[in-house]
């Protein structure tokens, strides 16, 4: 009798970002509170899908004024992932992390996926997150892009990139 193997499949079809914001000398991390069915009342950072002529550090600059309504942001990739696997459709999703840092001067204003929103000191949200896995991006967060000044290679140079899709950002 023969056994054959069989792979999971691997979708990347989203983004997370983890906003930033200075207050009095220490970074704060924004935290939303899900207001939509799914994951309704959980406690997260930033997330959502890649449309159509997207590139993830596009679908990242939306995601972020779509749900917060900040439009001033320095925007760097982690090299970190979100990840989970999916026991129904017998998938692993993996999304990945982008790092924001907001203007001092931008506010929050929420969309309907949302219900409240917190700035946190990093080690409170990493308390307060609710999702398994997300209080290790917060800790890695912590350590390359608040203890340590990120390197430049991270940053997205939105200006000087070209895309396929024209962007406001």
């Amino acid at each position: 009798m023969s056994k054959r193997n069989f792979d999971i499949p691997l979708r990347c079809k989203g983004i997370a970002v983890v906003l930033l914001k200075k207050f009095d000398d220490e970074y704060k991390v924004l935290l939303l509170k899900r207001a939509t069915p799914v994951l309704r009342d959980v406690w997260c950072y930033i997330g959502g899908s890649i449309e159509e002529g997207e590139i993830a550090w596009q679908s990242a600059l939306r995601e972020i004024e779509e749900e917060t309504g900040i439009t001033k942001v320095s925007l760097y990739t982690s090299n970190k992932f979100d990840q989970f696997y999916s026991p129904i459709e017998n998938y692993i999703y993996i999304a990945p992390v982008f790092v924001g840092y907001v203007d001092e001067e931008q506010d929050v204003i929420l969309n309907y996926e949302h219900s409240e929103y917190k700035w946190l000191s990093l080690d409170q949200a990493i308390d307060y997150v609710t999702l398994p896995g997300n209080d290790e991006v917060l800790t890695f967060i912590e350590k390359h892009f608040v203890r340590n000044t990120p390197t430049e290679l991270l940053r997205i140079q939105i200006n000087s990139i070209s895309t396929n899709r024209e962007s406001s950002y």
